[in-house]
């Protein structure tokens, strides 16, 4: 409770979901952001789990509250309740199993299903540090995000590469959503006010109906 109106400042809070086949690396880059580890031991994670990382966005604290899937992927059973709310979203493939990203259509559909919001989606890449194995281009990546307007990068839970801007690019996004609908909403009302006025001046009221009524 005491963080809250600290200098005044607004407080927001993102909640960001990281989905994707099982074992594509999931867990070990939400500690690799929220807490710089990896664990090559990591097992199937049970039961939800997220991590809230602080990120500073020109000048304002923002939360980011990254939700891991808890290994209900592996069971087909990812729930409604898990993309509730969410408003940014990390769609991740292993680079060296082409199936997880033949996967990535089926899990933007899922986002698509569950999210009525505005989603900022990224499109990731993930174990760019097994390039020997690779079995997915980075061109085939880049073009399929294009395809679907994502954001694309590349990782490495393993040696930490990318992941902080995987993460920090998506924050971004979701804070200029959410800049832009609040400037929407004041544009919105004035223009309401405007057109108010506009009507009740309007003598011939038939006309102003019928031109809403299309």
């Amino acid at each position: 409770m005491g963080e809250q109106g600290v200098g005044g400042g607004e407080e927001y809070l993102f909640k960001i979901v990281v989905i994707g086949d099982s074992a594509v690396g999931k867990s070990n880059l939400l500690s690799r952001f929220a807490r710089d580890e990896f664990d090559h031991n990591s097992k199937a994670t049970i039961g939800v789990e997220f991590q809230t990382q602080v990120v500073e966005i020109d000048g304002k604290e923002v939360k980011a509250q990254v939700w891991d899937t808890a290994g209900q992927e592996r069971f087909r059973a990812v729930t409604s309740a898990y993309y509730r709310g969410a408003v940014g979203a990390l769609v991740v493939y292993d680079i060296t199993r082409k199936s997880t990203f033949d996967s990535i259509v089926k899990w933007l559909d899922e986002l698509k299903i569950h999210c009525d919001t505005t989603v900022a989606r990224m499109l990731v890449g993930n174990k760019s540090d097994l390039e020997n194995i690779r079995e997915v281009t980075v061109e085939d990546g880049k073009n399929l995000a294009e395809q679907e307007g994502l954001f694309f990068i590349e990782t490495s839970a393993l040696n930490s590469s990318n992941v902080n801007s995987a993460f920090e690019i998506v924050i971004r996004e979701i804070y200029k959503n959410v800049s832009r609908k609040i400037l929407n909403s004041d544009s919105y009302k004035a223009e309401l006010s405007v057109n108010r006025v506009s009507l009740t001046n309007g003598s011939d009221s038939s006309k102003n109906s019928s031109c809403c009524s299309r």
